[in-house]
């Protein structure tokens, strides 16, 4: 009896893919490509669960929690915490004000913003997001070691900040 392996077969894949030189691009060792699947698959799993329970979307998440989290803020405070782009959170504002779960009231020094923050609703919703999120947070490292986990939370953290040291240093081209 054949015992079926639950490794994925890449012999099509590495039959397919061309001969190479050792300094190309491979997408599946290369870092911030993985970093990037792994968020993206996280992400979507996490946004399931509030998707089907809450209506809501990853961009209406990502606002209510940091709402949540910091209570008031501007639109671009939002967008600066959560990385998104200013577009995808004034589209997401604005269908959290439709559902009635953010409210906005003008900044009486700057009429150009306004703060954001949670109505009632929206801090129910928060309410239920919480354990929620955290339930699959804890599913999704579940059985890594502490040392494990403390070992990622460092490496994160120092990705993050080198990232972030990168990001402000000019590009380099060669010609």
């Amino acid at each position: 009896m054949k015992l079926m392996s639950t490794e994925p077969d890449n012999t099509d894949a590495e039959r397919r893919r061309a001969p190479s030189p050792p300094d190309m691009l491979r997408l599946d060792s290369f870092l911030p490509y993985r970093l990037n699947v792994l968020a993206q698959v996280v992400s979507e799993g996490l946004a399931r669960i509030y998707s089907q329970r809450f209506g809501i979307g990853i961009p209406e998440w990502r606002i209510i929690a940091t709402l949540g989290e910091f209570g008031q803020m501007t639109a671009r405070d939002v967008g600066a915490h959560s990385r998104m782009h200013k577009t995808k959170v004034s589209r997401a504002v604005a269908s959290l004000e439709e559902r009635g779960l953010v409210e906005r009231r003008a900044n009486e020094e700057d009429r150009r913003e306004a703060f954001l923050s949670l109505t009632p609703a929206g801090l129910k919703v928060y309410a239920g997001i919480t354990p929620l999120a955290l339930g699959y947070a804890e599913r999704l490292t579940e059985g890594l070691a502490a040392e494990d986990l403390e070992t990622l939370e460092r490496i994160i953290a120092q990705l993050t900040e080198r990232s972030g040291i990168l990001q402000q240093e000019p590009p380099e081209i060669d010609l």
